[in-house]
């Protein structure tokens, strides 16, 4: 039987080198992309309100503008100018409205729709005439809301939940109400039993 040549064993010898650089150089790229997909981006704003409140304003601004059909601008439009005041109460507990909903600070970037401070008054300052609607804000917020839902909390139960204007009830889904000059809104999730009284109306501070 013959020898096998010298070459032999250093050609394998090379192969097997190549075929393993070949597989770390796969794995590294598998787990780079691994880790670009992985990494943590901005939080999607949609989550915020899934729970019980408090709920904080989104992380992400001008993606929760964008999920609510609202176009983010350098500038508050002047258009549509219009305040309307927002009250959230919990088995007759407040919840606080958030500031900067639909502001983006670090680009310069406002919604038609944005809160300034915690008082509940939603702005609307809109470079063209619409009916912007209370749901709209609550995408924009994070909240979700329906007939029976607000946030991460449902009605039924013993609970119930009713949105007002002016201290009148609104039949139907409280997120079609179109947001009015000056008009009190007051969503209530409350128990059947509970007495405390609904909001009617909001002592406007002057300029506003």
């Amino acid at each position: 039987m013959s020898r096998p040549s010298g070459n032999v064993p250093a050609t394998l010898r090379l192969a097997g080198a190549v075929a393993a650089l070949l597989a770390v150089t796969a794995v590294t790229a598998l787990t780079a992309q691994g880790a670009t997909a992985a990494a943590p981006g901005r939080p999607d704003p949609h989550p915020v309100g899934a729970g019980a409140p408090p709920w904080p304003a989104p992380a992400d601004p001008a993606a929760a503008a964008k999920s609510a059909g609202l176009e983010m601008l350098s500038a508050e439009g002047m258009v549509q100018h219009t305040h309307t005041h927002l009250d959230v109460l919990v088995d007759g507990r407040p919840v606080t409205v958030p500031a900067s909903i639909g502001i983006d600070a670090p680009h310069r970037l406002i919604s038609p729709l944005h809160t300034h401070d915690t008082s509940g008054v939603i702005h609307v300052e809109s470079p063209k005439r619409a009916d912007f609607t209370l749901g709209q804000f609550m995408t924009e917020w994070g909240v979700p809301l329906s007939t029976d839902r607000i946030g991460g909390l449902h009605a039924g139960g013993g609970r119930h939940l009713k949105a007002y204007v002016n201290g009148r009830a609104v039949a139907g889904n409280p997120a079609a109400i179109v947001l009015r000059e000056r008009d009190e809104i007051a969503l209530v999730l409350t128990r059947d039993t509970d007495s405390h009284p609904v909001p009617a109306s909001y002592a406007w501070p002057s300029g506003l």
